[in-house]
């Protein structure tokens, strides 16, 4: 039976790999539709919309709410002291960080413009998995990230006739510090589980931003009368599924196939996020941004096949 581990061990990790980028493919897909759900809470389509601050802020409330009636259903424990400082980069990066500088750009940019570039989220996650994970992806492996990255990029130039708007650089950073959440995430997801990873980080979010959201809902009550239901489905969505749902297949995809493997996934996202913005906002959608799309998956399909070692 010896000699037959090595085979049975590695079949095993094709396998998690295997379900891990399709669990990844899952959580991307209804990530997609952050940006167009966000911009519909704050425009409201053609009336009003609601404050950035308040769909930042409240989503991630609105989704604590939910994470705590999970972790009750399943009597789940407290985490570990030493998974702390995981949690804390996950509430910073994905629960706060991420959805309050989205929700402002998405106030000037369209969120076909603004989903292309979330698409170098892939090598920025990879980076940060390298630096706090201690993955070790392969040059091939980098040479994919980068020139997938060079596309999404180029793809945003292309869209924005050379420039990029003021805008960008929220959305940029918004990039690094989810990229910081979802490989600490993920990390942290192959111990203590993918749900109870971003129900944990939810609940540790939730104590200062309840009296922010507290005081938005009192000032900005008039407004909050007056938003369209457009723009409240907006914010139902990217409250359920972007904060919370998405996530319970994103940490779990990243736990069975490792966060820099996973992460590259997330190369199709601003175009499915393209299709999304066409599809709930009107956006248009042209064949270049169909010609960047099949450039870009060919870019996933190639990394996948790149070594990434894992410790």
């Amino acid at each position: 039976m010896r000699p037959n581990t090595p085979v049975l061990t590695t079949h095993r990790r094709m396998s998690d790999e295997s379900a891990g980028m399709l669990l990844g493919l899952i959580g991307v897909a209804i990530f997609s539709l952050t940006l167009p759900f966000t911009r519909l809470a704050v425009s409201g389509g053609m009336a009003s919309g609601l404050s950035p601050m308040f769909v930042a802020l409240a989503r991630a409330l609105a989704a604590a709410v939910l994470a705590g009636g999970w972790l009750y259903w399943k009597r789940a424990p407290l985490p570990p002291r030493a998974a702390l400082p995981a949690l804390v980069m996950v509430a910073i990066g994905c629960v706060i960080g991420f959805p309050w500088l989205t929700s402002v750009a998405m106030r000037s940019l369209p969120a076909a413009h603004g989903a292309v570039l979330v698409g170098v989220l892939p090598l920025a996650t990879a980076l940060f998995a390298a630096l706090l994970g201690g993955e070790q992806p392969s040059r091939g492996f980098w040479i994919m990230a980068i020139l997938g990255s060079l596309l999404v990029i180029g793809f945003a130039l292309r869209q924005s006739g050379g420039s990029l708007h003021a805008a960008d650089l929220a959305i940029f950073v918004a990039v690094l510090l989810a990229a910081m959440g979802y490989a600490a995430g993920g990390r942290l997801s192959q111990t203590l589980g993918g749900q109870q990873t971003i129900c944990w980080a939810l609940m540790l979010a939730a104590p200062p931003l309840l009296p922010v959201v507290g005081w938005l809902a009192w000032h900005e009550s008039a407004q909050l009368a007056r938003a369209s239901a457009a723009a409240w489905t907006g914010f139902a969505y990217v409250s359920v599924f972007s904060m919370f749902i998405g996530f319970f297949f994103w940490y779990r995809g990243m736990a069975l196939g490792g966060v820099a493997r996973v992460g590259q996934v997330q190369l199709v996202q601003p175009f499915l996020s393209v299709l999304g913005a066409t599809v709930v906002l009107g956006e248009t959608l042209d064949w270049p941004t169909l010609a960047f799309a099949i450039a870009v998956i060919a870019t996933v399909a190639a990394g996948r096949k790149m070594q990434v070692k894992r410790r």
